[in-house]
């Protein structure tokens, strides 16, 4: 029997990336444009499983799998998404100076069916203090844009890092242990 076809819910470069790693290519690429908005009171554990669950049900298409994952970045109850504007940037960067912080993304896989798949990964992360200058040098390169918390830890801002407890590729957007898990449980990446 053939495999169904794999949707990957998400427009994100970097999630392609990671999936390319173990092997995977989406048959398509359906970026799922819903309202990332958290709830009040929303919790982030709970904000990146309700967004991962709903890019699933907006990518889906009948007889296919879909794959769909968002990524939080927590700070205590504070949720820190992806930053607006620079001002907006420096100000996530500047709560995130040499503090202890969490990567949450909640990863689901649709089946064909009814049949849903999750998991709900998260990472811990500490930052170095950061000065203005640092700060100011890497508003500049603008790889803060559509990234979670405003840093990508793929890039300039792993020099930062001074501790890491957890998965790296989902600081970077895609547990892709977790990620294979799930394709190996649908039949849909082999063993």
């Amino acid at each position: 029997m053939s495999r169904p076809p794999l949707i990957l819910a998400s427009g994100s470069p970097r999630r392609l990336e990671l999936l390319a790693r173990i092997g995977v290519v989406p048959d398509e690429v359906r970026a799922a444009d819903i309202d990332e908005t958290p709830l009040k009171a929303e919790l982030p554990r709970l904000l990146a499983a309700r967004l991962s669950r709903a890019k699933a049900d907006a990518a889906a298409i009948p007889g296919a799998l879909v794959l769909a994952a968002d990524t939080v970045v927590g700070v205590g109850q504070r949720i820190l998404g992806k930053a607006r504007d620079a001002d907006e940037a420096r100000r996530f960067l500047e709560l995130l100076s040499g503090r202890r912080h969490r990567v949450i993304t909640g990863v689901v896989l649709a089946g064909p069916g009814a049949e849903r798949r999750a998991r709900l990964v998260t990472s811990i992360v500490t930052f170095q203090r950061l000065t203005a200058a640092q700060i100011d040098a890497y508003l500049a390169t603008d790889e803060w844009r559509g990234k979670a918390g405003a840093y990508a830890i793929q890039g300039a801002a792993e020099a930062w890092c001074r501790f890491l407890s957890g998965s790296h590729s989902n600081v970077v957007g895609l547990p892709l242990h977790e990620t294979a898990q799930l394709l190996r449980g649908a039949g849909w990446l082999r063993p």
